[in-house]
């Protein structure tokens, strides 16, 4: 620790000559300057510090301020007229009459979105954007599926290339011919026989956005967010197009109007006009097209099957024996398989089955070879891994008879 002034000793003495009485004032100045040195750093250390409790204090008040005030809800302008403004409060859909200041009368306009207070008076008008459901579905990385990676349907991906890849590579070709390029492709047949896939591979080999989603995913509880979802979708295919929409599920919101009076039923009615709509409405739907998938095209409503929203309506069926062959090769091809594996012999036995069952007896022979502390899969693998998957689905019928 550091001497003070008073533990400094000064020699005193009469005889002492001057010499000494100067070295001693010079230690103490010493002794001096080193305390106010070090109580200099304190007080900087100290300022320091009071600067960080401010600012946290300012902070604090801040955030405290904030909890104090009430909660602002989000809303959309209806209507403005001579008393003010009609707006419609999200989730509950309540609408109310508010009075708006001239001066923001002059910024708002129907279908803006603004923020109200408890009396429903509005309080700022907020940003018009996108759902931020819409944005999720865009796909930023493409997917690791090619066109290499799909077999058995050769027919089905030449025209999906067509319809799709092709307009958005090399338009000038629709130019040169005179004609408008296919606007939207329906892909419909059994489960597993590869339709999601043609749907990557589309993703991977293009360089358009490319934008995803599943038609349950449009469903909502509240009128007019399926519809709204809709509009927003495509909005952010427009910002970004050239663009490729690719609809999965799509009979879950565009399957045949009935009379149905639910309110769901109605909602849904609701959402699929915002799609007719927005794939062949009166405004111009630009560099976009559109992919549709369903199991179940006998669902679908005539509306949406006509030209000019679907093009095409390409039927992916479950592949014949060349085609089976061709997907045990694709699926195998990092697999190290012992010599007596035969897929054409495999292909003719695996009679009706699809693409994804093709993948699944492909893996569950590998699952068979590791069982057994193998790494060459055999003939025998395969076999065994077809009869389980047989019984696997006879399994899951016997239970869906019985809760039917």
């Amino acid at each position: 620790m550091t001497d003070t002034v008073d533990e400094v000793d000064l020699p005193y003495d009469e005889g002492a000559s001057m010499q000494k009485k100067i070295e001693a004032l010079q230690e103490r100045l010493e002794v001096l300057e080193s305390q106010n040195e070090e109580m200099r750093d304190k007080l900087l250390d100290a300022n320091a510090e009071n600067n960080k409790y401010q600012q946290k204090l300012e902070r604090l008040t801040h955030e405290n301020k904030k909890l104090k005030q009430s909660p602002l809800f989000v809303a959309t302008v209806q209507e403005l007229n001579d008393d003010g403004a009609i707006i419609k409060q999200h989730g509950n859909n309540q609408e109310a009459l508010t009075e708006v200041t001239d001066e923001m009368r002059e910024d708002l306009a129907p279908d803006d979105r603004v923020a109200v207070n408890n009396s429903l008076s509005i309080v700022k008008q907020l940003n018009d954007e996108t759902d931020v459901r819409a944005r999720v579905m865009q796909v930023d990385q493409s997917p690791d599926v090619t066109f290499a990676d799909i077999g058995g349907i050769e027919e089905q991906m030449e025209e999906v290339r067509e319809t799709v890849e092709m307009p958005l590579i090399n338009p000038g070709m629709f130019e040169d011919v005179g004609i408008e390029p296919p606007s939207g492709v329906l892909l419909h047949g059994p489960p597993g026989t590869g339709k999601t896939m043609l749907a990557k591979a589309v993703a991977n080999e293009t360089d358009a956005t490319f934008i995803k989603m599943a038609g349950s995913e449009l469903v909502h509880k509240f009128i007019g967010e399926g519809a709204k979802l809709v509009r927003d979708l495509f909005e952010l295919a427009r910002q970004e197009e050239p663009a490729v929409v690719f609809i999965d599920e799509i009979d879950a919101i565009a399957a045949k109007r009935t009379d149905s009076k639910t309110s769901g039923d109605a909602e849904v009615q609701r959402t699929m006009m915002q799609l007719l709509s927005e794939m062949d409405g009166f405004d111009d739907r630009g560099d976009i097209r559109i992919i549709a998938a369903t199991n179940r095209f006998d669902m679908l409503d005539r509306a949406i099957l006509r030209p000019g929203r679907f093009d095409r309506l390409i039927e992916v069926p479950n592949p014949d024996v060349e085609g089976r062959e061709q997907i045990f090769q694709i699926h195998t091809r990092s697999m190290n398989i012992a010599d007596d594996v035969d897929f054409a012999d495999l292909a003719a036995e695996i009679e009706d089955a699809s693409g994804a069952d093709v993948k699944a007896i492909c893996t569950e022979a590998g699952m068979f070879a590791i069982r057994d502390d193998r790494t060459e899969v055999r003939m025998a693998d395969f076999h065994d891994a077809w009869e389980k998957i047989q019984q696997d689905e006879e399994e899951d019928e016997d239970v869906s008879k019985t809760f039917a």
